[in-house]
């Protein structure tokens, strides 16, 4: 059973196919263009983007696939709560309702989080915590949120916010920090390097307001270093050791709150190295590798997968 997954987020046009006997994963990806000195793109350019790249990557990612598809999954919103909405994720419905329609199989909808919880799961080897309750937090350009996620019926995993960034996202301060110095949008990537090159320990405090950190002065107290002549290299890991202290802070609180749950880091900017190697050693927590912490569409197909072979499992039971 070959399963298809479908992620138009404001990032990165994604395509995966998920092999459920083999446990194989291909995908393909690109990321939006975005113009020199940018730091991101409006939803109508988005979209635009996708439309054009879309066909290119599916055409490739079929001629790779030995068999059929057995149902599409498709990233419909950002969360999967009322409200939730992006222009970006119509690009990818509306193709997925096109080939389930042509094609003859069934569509299931998710949200872009729970996409990337999946996918982390999946490459942390750990898929079987969609049965119990864990925390995950999802950190990117758009979301620095910690979740309660639980089992769920008919969504496969449900997702509860329960501490989050008051106002600044991790992602966009990387990305504005980054923009500042000159590099290319999206900075991630390129941070992690030049804050490897430095051998600077800085002591931040993070205070919380009810389990929620603000980022805010990062971009500012990162703004002055570089006006006061501060290297790069020491910007860049300045940037990355505020967002880990936040992200530590956080996770005591909530390992306070909820107990030692399983902790799960999912989003673009968990593929910074220094982060994933200290919080790996420090909680135990599990990690996605890069392909599967950046926007991706692996984690709908996997949790089509998951959808699909359930509800054949509930027709089967009727049946008897």
């Amino acid at each position: 059973m070959i399963y298809l997954g479908i992620d138009t987020s404001n990032y990165t046009t994604s395509v995966a196919a998920y092999d459920s006997e083999s446990k194989r994963v291909i995908q393909y990806k690109k990321l939006l263009p975005v113009k020199k000195g940018e730091k991101g793109l409006r939803q109508s350019d988005a979209v635009f983007h996708h439309t054009r790249q879309f066909p290119a990557l599916i055409k490739e990612l079929t001629e790779n696939v030995d068999g059929d598809f057995s149902a599409v999954g498709v990233s419909v919103k950002p969360r999967m709560i009322d409200g939730s909405y992006m222009p970006c994720f119509t690009v990818g419905s509306t193709n997925a309702v096109s080939i389930s329609s042509v094609m003859r199989i069934p569509m299931y909808e998710f949200s872009h989080q729970q996409g990337h919880i999946m996918a982390a799961l999946y490459s942390a080897g750990k898929t079987e915590l969609i049965n119990e309750p864990f925390i995950a937090f999802h950190v990117s350009g758009g979301t620095t949120e910690a979740l309660y996620v639980k089992p769920d019926e008919n969504d496969i995993i449900s997702c509860e916010i329960i501490a989050a960034s008051s106002d600044l996202k991790a992602g966009q301060a990387i990305d504005r920090v980054g923009v500042m110095m000159g590099l290319d949008f999206p900075c991630g990537m390129m941070l992690d390097k030049l804050a490897a090159k430095s051998d600077k320990e800085y002591k931040i405090r993070i205070t919380l307001k009810d389990g929620d950190c603000s980022l805010s002065g990062l971009e500012n107290k990162c703004r002055a270093m570089y006006e006061n002549g501060e290297s790069n290299e020491d910007i860049a890991k300045f940037c990355i050791d505020y967002i880990s202290a936040a992200l530590e802070k956080m996770t005591h609180y909530l390992i306070e709150k909820y107990g030692n749950l399983p902790l799960v880091f999912s989003g673009g900017v968990m593929s910074n190295s220094i982060i994933s190697k200290r919080f790996t050693e420090k909680f135990g927590a599990y990690f996605a590798t890069s392909e599967f912490s950046s926007d991706n569409a692996a984690g709908t197909a996997i949790l089509a997968s998951v959808k699909g072979e359930r509800n054949e499992h509930n027709f089967d039971r009727k049946s008897d």
